[in-house]
């Protein structure tokens, strides 16, 4: 774990530290069983004044987060259902793509891909997780496991020459090395292609007080100012923008590498920016000390449901649960255990607060009181299983965005 010294945008060594959400463990590092021996490192977040890059402190080894991984991606049917649409948007962008190829960067299971596939395009993926991308070429998606940035870009150009569309989703916050990597996007990129990422967005985590979005793997939390400025260095240029529909707020990035006619969109999210001081440090700290507040008011609720002897379980055992959890010190004094349709998830324990993760067939045997909804962003396919596959007729609690709730279901 290295604490950085300089902006990992713009490396301007005057960065300014604005919370601290304590030791933790990583987000995905499961426990086989609840006495192992883990590992806790520095979780705060700084602020560039030139950039304006909102950035973790520390960096972790990649090898270590991502070399064996537990998301997958065709775990959530909200995420395939996405895939499909966003099959159609960048095929409504391209022209002859019949006549090239599609590169999918950490393309975990495939998931992204099939849709190409099943309409007889060319692709190709990338993942550094071994276990992922055997999955994914079982499911008959060509996939190269390794590390991307400039170098693995240059054999993949001597292999399949450049790509006409590239796509990254949720990744470009994971990368270490940034610099590298958008040099091996360009790089590896048609002088006429589309490169479309997706990143969380800065401005719905400052607004819904996402703070368990925060963990080890997302190194960076992009606005469309410090996309920009990084995006720019290298000569790509964003011309349109998409929200997406997962992932609690993320938007979709549309770039090429020649300056083109822009969207009315991008410019108005360069207004809107600027209107509610998004990249301002004074706003961040205003972020910080909301996010103490919400933890005091979610424990609260737990603490007043645990004298009434209410029995809950946790759904989701989702990498920003374990950000929540180990934030507000939430372990089985107040859950027994946690649902999750992942096996790769399931017989394992949280890190940090070593809660039991387990089939919600298994959880749910357990007729509880509460169903404390730790993947909120995924709130409307969670309580639509409750309902019609186990009957359930109890209540949920919604942690986040904002305040904390607790809905009927």
């Amino acid at each position: 774990m290295k604490r950085i010294t300089e902006c990992r945008i713009c490396r301007n060594k005057g960065i300014k530290e604005f919370f601290n959400l304590g030791d933790q463990p990583f987000a995905n590092s499961l426990l086989k069983n609840p006495d192992e021996k883990e590992n806790f490192y520095p979780l705060s977040l700084s602020w560039c004044p030139d950039c304006n890059l909102v950035q973790l402190n520390h960096t972790a080894d990649p090898k270590e987060l991502f070399s064996d991984y537990v998301w997958v991606t065709a775990t959530s049917k909200t995420a395939k259902e996405h895939a499909v649409n966003f099959y159609k948007e960048i095929l409504s962008r391209t022209k002859d793509l019949k006549r090239g190829y599609v590169l999918e960067v950490a393309s975990n299971d495939g998931t992204f891909l099939i849709p190409f596939i099943k309409n007889n395009y060319k692709v190709l993926g990338v993942d550094p997780a071994k276990n992922i991308v055997d999955m994914a070429i079982k499911e008959g998606v060509p996939t190269i496991c390794g590390f991307f940035g400039e170098e693995l870009a240059m054999e993949i150009i001597k292999e399949h020459g450049h790509a006409k569309v590239i796509f990254a989703r949720n990744v470009l916050p994971h990368v270490a090395n940034i610099h590298d990597f958008v040099k091996g996007l360009r790089e590896c990129l048609e002088d006429d292609g589309l490169l479309v990422l997706e990143v969380h967005y800065a401005k719905k985590i400052f607004e819904e007080l996402h703070y368990d979005s925060i963990y080890h793997e997302h190194l960076c939390y992009f606005t469309l100012k410090s996309i920009e400025k990084l995006l720019n260095q290298y000569g790509l240029f964003v011309f349109d923008i998409e929200k997406s529909p997962i992932s609690g707020g993320s938007l979709i990035f549309y770039i090429r590498k020649k300056k083109t006619e822009e969207k009315p969109i991008v410019q108005s999210y360069r207004e809107i920016e600027k209107e509610i001081k998004l990249n301002e440090l004074s706003s961040w700290e205003d972020f910080a000390k909301k996010a103490y507040s919400h933890r005091e008011e979610l424990l609260k609720i737990l603490n007043d449901l645990k004298k009434e002897g209410k029995a809950i379980v946790g759904y989701g055992a989702s990498a920003r649960s374990s950000t929540l959890l180990n934030f507000c010190g939430i372990d089985n004094k107040f859950i027994s255990m946690i649902a999750d349709q992942n096996p790769l998830k399931q017989g394992f324990y949280t890190a940090g607060t070593h809660l039991l993760i387990d089939s919600p067939e298994k959880v749910m045997e357990k007729k509880p009181d509460y169903v404390f909804i730790l993947a909120w962003n995924f709130t409307d396919e969670i309580t639509d299983i409750l309902k019609k596959r186990f009957n359930y007729t109890g209540k949920c609690i919604i942690p986040l965005p904002n305040s904390p709730k607790i809905i009927s279901v």
